[in-house]
């Protein structure tokens, strides 16, 4: 009777030992990051984003859009580990709403404000004051949550007597939604220049041509911060993919396309030393209703 119990049990476990191995594992949640990012980095970011998930198998989900309005999508949702706008402007800004971890902003790139213009530059335009020539289509970004346009209409609004600053209002046709529709009203030709960055001309070389602004009318030199935001459930995977920009890989992509890797480089191609970062209050008269 006691050999018997023990044989039947004996089976009992050795069956539930085969169930349990033949079972599949429970399935875990892939890791990903979601990154808020200004369009002023577009390419490179999802180059590297692409580079990053193929080394580490964590997936990277990047919204881009005017960096303002992608801190108040982050913040409204409350959702995202990572922080990436296109000047300081709205890092500081994100800083003073307490959206992001002060400690962890590294700098990664430095942007020049240029003109942009059609490949050729079949209108001749040469300096700023060409901008407010009479029949001349111009656009610039919203001011108002994109970097870019704060740029230029802080370089307006330095350099302009009023009537030109009146000229070159006329010839505006539109507000751009991101840096990435600031430079593809050039490559569509739906303007004939636009006050963007020096870099767009290398999104598309084919179609942008950049021409830069005199040293004097350069009023700041801007860069690309990158912060971990306040709303991460996985800091630590965030800071390695801070980590990741900084290294020689990601410097690499960024390299790529021309983005300035020091500020002296920046400072070398303006011709006269500049602010670096800081932020501008936009007139409300440039702000749509």
């Amino acid at each position: 009777m006691n050999k018997k119990l023990i044989f039947a049990f004996a089976l009992i476990n050795v069956t539930l030992g085969l169930l349990i191995s033949a079972s599949p594992e429970p399935c875990l949640a892939a890791e990903s990051l979601m990154i808020f990012a200004g369009a002023a980095s577009k390419p490179p970011t999802e180059e590297a984003a692409k580079a990053y998930e193929e080394k580490t198998g964590i997936k990277v989900d990047v919204i881009f859009g005017g960096s303002g309005y992608v801190l108040s999508q982050m913040m409204l949702g409350k959702k995202g580990d990572i922080y990436f706008p296109g000047s300081s402007d709205y890092m500081e800004l994100a800083k003073k709403k307490e959206a992001v971890f002060p400690e962890t902003e590294k700098t990664i790139v430095y942007l020049v404000p240029a003109i942009n213009v059609q490949k050729g530059n079949p209108k001749g335009v040469k300096t700023l004051q060409d901008l407010a020539r009479p029949g001349l289509k111009v656009a610039i970004a919203n001011p108002e949550g994109v970097c870019v346009g704060a740029y230029a209409v802080e370089i307006i609004e330095s350099i302009f007597a009023p009537e030109e600053k009146e000229a070159f209002r006329k010839n505006l046709i539109n507000y751009t939604e991101s840096c990435e529709k600031t430079a593809t009203a050039i490559s569509l030709k739906a303007a004939d220049a636009v006050m963007g960055w020096r870099v767009f001309h290398y999104w598309d070389p084919e179609r942008i041509e950049t021409v830069p602004l005199d040293k004097s009318q350069v009023i700041r030199i801007g860069y690309i911060p990158v912060a971990i935001s306040k709303f991460t459930t996985n800091r630590p995977s965030a800071q390695k993919f801070i980590d990741f920009l900084l290294s020689e890989d990601g410097k690499r992509i960024f390299r790529k396309y021309h983005y300035f890797m020091s500020a002296d480089e920046a400072t070398a191609w303006v011709g006269e030393k500049k602010p670096v970062g800081g932020k501008y209050a936009v007139p409300k008269d440039w702000i749509k209703k």
